[in-house]
């Protein structure tokens, strides 16, 4: 089925490849397919259903996309810039929306997440933010990992006096199945360098309130 189709490749799924990136790209898309219609399959429904038709490539499709933050080369490439003005206050985006995968059982949290530091000898840009969290946010994760790894990406790439994150989300794990609480919202924190200064992290929580 729809040979034809090569959606960008998650490539750790699957065993090693060996032929060319778009041979490699379509056989990962077909695996996908075939064991979505085996879950579908076991679930007792019909592929002919006209609802159906389809939904094997489909769901292959979204979860190449959901997850491509596993491809090889994925990693945003970030440019950091002198700090020519030897600005030493803090840069925040903040309400950063996101979407991700909840490792445990495969189903989507999203929410907003809030990224601040203060710089050393680098900056960086602001669009930069987004792409960082977009890259964390796109494979199977745990909010807790996602945040950590966010921060360590800016004290990796930027050195600065200090950085922090925090994340919001509801996890439809929570919401749609066991203990079904809708709405509840998760929020998650980390924190490096000068972030560890009760004065330094007040002024981000009364940033952050400002809306």
């Amino acid at each position: 089925m729809a040979k034809n189709r090569q959606p960008e490749t998650l490539a750790r799924l699957g065993p090693a490849e060996t032929g060319s990136p778009a041979e490699n790209e379509a056989e990962q898309f077909e695996r996908l397919a075939s064991h979505v219609r085996g879950i579908l399959t076991e679930l007792g429904l019909d592929l002919s259903d006209p609802n159906l038709v389809r939904t094997d490539e489909r769901v292959a499709e979204m979860y190449l996309e959901m997850f491509h933050g596993l491809k090889e080369g994925a990693e945003p490439r970030v440019t950091t810039f002198p700090n020519d003005e030897d600005y030493k206050h803090m840069v925040m985006e903040k309400d950063i929306p996101f979407y991700s995968m909840c490792a445990h059982h495969l189903v989507p949290f999203y929410g907003h997440a809030h990224l601040a530091y203060i710089p050393g000898d680098r900056i960086i840009g602001l669009s930069k933010f987004s792409r960082i969290l977009e890259f964390y946010a796109k494979r199977p994760q745990l909010q807790e990992r996602l945040t950590e790894q966010v921060v360590e990406f800016l004290e990796d790439k930027l050195h600065p006096m200090g950085a922090m994150v925090v994340i919001e989300a509801r996890h439809l794990c929570v919401e749609m199945r066991g203990v079904k609480k809708p709405g509840a919202l998760t929020v998650t924190s980390a924190i490096r360098g000068v972030f560890h200064q009760r004065s330094v992290r007040e002024e981000f929580l009364d940033l952050l309130r400002r809306r």
